[in-house]
């Protein structure tokens, strides 16, 4: 089997200072191929840097997260413009809204939202999307740059069947993490994960963070090692077997994430 982990936060110290032991816990569990997140324009410039250092098992996003929108440069459509001529770049991201916290004010995450959509639609590349308590307005957003941006991906969904139906009617993939583990809050996700179309699906980690609970004993942290802990839940919810999940998932990845 071969597992796609389409979303990796390779930069956070917890995974970085051992990177050469995560790709290699990561390759011996049959995860051969990792998405780097790039969360604002430096840590995206290192995503690319592990990319150049691992060329065989990583590919990365470049983007700007709504927690970051603040610190965001005035020329960033430029700067990112750049970062995405980088051959191992594959999509515009994690962008999108964060209404829960807002560490970022809203007229300046929606701004520099719009300007990430501006730069997929401008260089036709898929946009890696984060939502948090926002979803009407990132889709209304969406949908205006709907028709200009080849592929979108909703990262880290953990909505349940009104939201995955709205996302889906957007054309957008969906991406489960260890969420869908949780037996305390991912109840709404483990009802709508059965509603995903098999050529929408993708799996990710978010490693360091959402590590699933149905791995005993519990590690510290979260690996891409543990992908395939998410995708054997996620075949007893769909009743398919854990090969079909692999297969599928890993089939959906290279069709989103192709240049």
């Amino acid at each position: 089997m071969n597992w796609f982990d389409c979303g990796v936060n390779l930069t956070n110290g917890k995974l970085l200072r051992d990177v050469e032991g995560v790709l290699q816990r990561a390759e011996q569990a049959q995860v051969n191929k990792l998405l780097v997140i790039g969360t604002n324009l430096s840590e995206s410039a290192a995503a690319i840097a592990l990319c150049e250092r691992f060329p065989e098992q990583l590919v990365a996003t470049v983007g700007v997260h709504p927690h970051d929108a603040a610190e965001a440069p005035a020329d960033v459509i430029n700067q990112l413009t750049q970062l995405a001529s980088h051959p191992s770049v594959v999509a515009i991201g994690e962008c999108g809204l964060d209404f829960n916290r807002n560490y970022s004010p809203k007229p300046v995450q929606l701004e520099v939202f719009e300007k990430q959509l501006q730069v997929a639609a401008e260089l036709k590349l898929p946009v890696y999307l984060h939502e948090r308590d926002a979803h009407d307005q990132q889709c209304e957003l969406l949908e205006r740059y709907q028709q200009d941006i080849p592929r979108m991906v909703a990262h880290c969904f953990t909505g349940g069947k009104k939201e995955l139906a709205r996302y889906l009617e957007l054309g957008c993939y969906i991406g489960i993490t260890g969420w869908l583990c949780d037996e305390r809050r991912g109840q709404e996700l483990q009802n709508a994960v059965v509603d995903i179309p098999a050529d929408r699906l993708l799996l990710e980690t978010d490693a360091p963070f959402l590590l699933p609970r149905n791995i005993r004993p519990r590690p510290s942290y979260n690996e891409p090692c543990y992908l395939p802990k998410i995708g054997e839940f996620l075949a007893q919810l769909r009743q398919q077997e854990v090969s079909e999940i692999a297969a599928l998932t890993w089939q959906n990845s290279l069709t989103f994430f192709r240049k």
